[in-house]
């Protein structure tokens, strides 16, 4: 049995709206530009810190830098821990140090990935600040971690999954509610 898609609640104009949006936020909370970098956490968090870099670049005619986080050794939550995980690269070219970070994921839900993403991130070096992006907020947190810039919140079950679909890799931007296989709709 397949995984069925339960919902789609973005489109790719909502969608653009909400990174429009998401950026001017940005831009009024960080007076300084220029001290702001922006981290991704591997995958889609990299395309979406790409596109929040470009909307800057476009608004304010200036260039932040980018990089990749990968946290696959910082996670906590593998469920089989003899199992093994890919780990690839960080590509952070840039110092962080006194630097205010802008750390970009797509989906927030337990908080884990997040946590592992500042235990990288502090490993690095130390920021004067750590600001959190998210495209997606779903609730069911399982540590004390709040997005400063959410694109949209949107209340799931535990058993949904949340699906940001982007066309660098995707080939379309939408968001999708995704009912795991074997379960019944409500």
């Amino acid at each position: 049995m397949e995984d069925k898609v339960k919902a789609k609640i973005m489109d790719s104009r909502k969608i653009k709206r909400s990174f429009h949006r998401m950026t001017h936020e940005i831009i009024e909370r960080n007076r300084d530009l220029n001290n702001l970098v922006i981290v991704g956490v591997r995958t889609r968090g990299v395309f979406i810190a790409h596109r929040i870099q470009g909307l800057i670049q476009e608004f304010e005619g200036i260039e932040i830098p980018v990089g990749v986080l990968d946290i696959t050794l910082y996670r906590d939550d593998f469920s089989d821990p003899t199992e093994q995980h890919i780990v690839k690269k960080t590509e952070i070219d840039f110092s962080i140090d006194k630097r205010d970070v802008l750390l970009v994921d797509d989906v927030l839900f337990t908080g884990r990935t997040i946590r592992a993403a500042m235990d990288s991130l502090i490993d690095l070096g130390r920021p004067k600040s750590i600001q959190l992006l998210v495209f997606i907020d779903r609730g069911h947190r399982e540590l004390p971690i709040r997005a400063d810039y959410v694109g949209k919140f949107l209340p799931t079950s535990r058993r949904e999954r949340v699906k940001l679909q982007m066309k660098e890799i995707d080939n379309k931007d939408e968001v999708l509610i995704i009912e795991p296989a074997g379960t019944k709709q409500e």
